[in-house]
């Protein structure tokens, strides 16, 4: 089993934790703008909060106990099953009316990219312990740079969308960070179960601290990114305001 360092494990769960973090404070900023008031919107960010913190957890546990560290044929394949059922439950929870709600108040269409800025940590550290002789370039490489990517991208789309611009941006953008996921996810299937032969090995991938990025990150961000890309694509088909149809032909 493999232990990184210290800073390694503090890299990686501050990662992810931030994710988690920002997007309960996403939610609670979407559910004030909604006009649910601040005891409601601060129940949708705690309730966010129980959630996702409780899964950190549960996922924490279940690496801890080596459970996602099963060959393909010799058991359940846990890490497969952990990822899709959180991405699953991301998904519907995302369709409760109070959480819809909030995710289409003004404003979130900036807001839902800022959780994927703390991507770049995550990135970084999968490079650092690459670098140490202890990941497989083949997966580290691209999700490692590409999460990196995707997180000093993160805050300039944000801005844009904040000043009314860079929709076309944004989409790209998404579609390029659900990629990096699906490159990510596939490549660490590969390496981790061992159906590509590399060396070093892709075992600490299914083990802490490593493992809770594609079991609890990875599900929630491209839940993000499907939300962001809805809400982008509702905000084309919204027609604009008379006044503002007035103005344009105005001019």
């Amino acid at each position: 089993m493999y232990d990184p360092p210290g800073y390694l494990w503090a890299m990686t769960i501050a990662g992810i934790a931030a994710i988690l973090a920002t997007t309960c404070v996403v939610l609670y900023g979407g559910a004030r703008r909604a006009g649910l008031g601040r005891p409601r919107a601060g129940l949708l960010a705690g309730g966010a909060a129980v959630v996702l913190g409780g899964w950190f957890t549960a996922s924490a546990v279940i690496a801890d106990h080596g459970w996602y560290h099963t060959r393909l044929g010799h058991g359940v394949p846990w890490m497969p099953v952990a990822v899709i059922g959180f991405f699953g439950l991301a998904l519907a929870l995302s369709r409760i009316p109070v959480v819809a709600r909030a995710l289409r108040a003004p404003g979130m269409l900036a807001r839902l990219e800022l959780p994927h800025a703390f991507r770049a940590v995550d990135g970084l550290a999968f490079l650092i312990i690459m670098g140490l002789g202890h990941l497989p370039a083949l997966w580290a490489l691209p999700a490692g740079l590409g999460d990196i990517a995707a997180g000093i991208a993160a805050p300039f789309i944000a801005r844009g969308l904040a000043r009314g611009r860079g929709r076309r941006a944004a989409l790209w953008f998404n579609a390029f960070g659900m990629t990096d996921l699906i490159v990510a996810l596939t490549l660490g299937a590969l390496t981790a179960y061992q159906l590509i032969h590399v060396t070093p090995s892709g075992a600490p991938i299914s083990e802490l601290p490593i493992a809770v990025v594609p079991t609890v990150g990875v599900p929630l961000l491209f839940a993000v990114h499907i939300t962001s890309v809805t809400a982008l694509a509702r905000s084309r088909r919204t027609p604009k305001p008379a006044a503002t149809l007035i103005t344009a032909a105005a001019k």
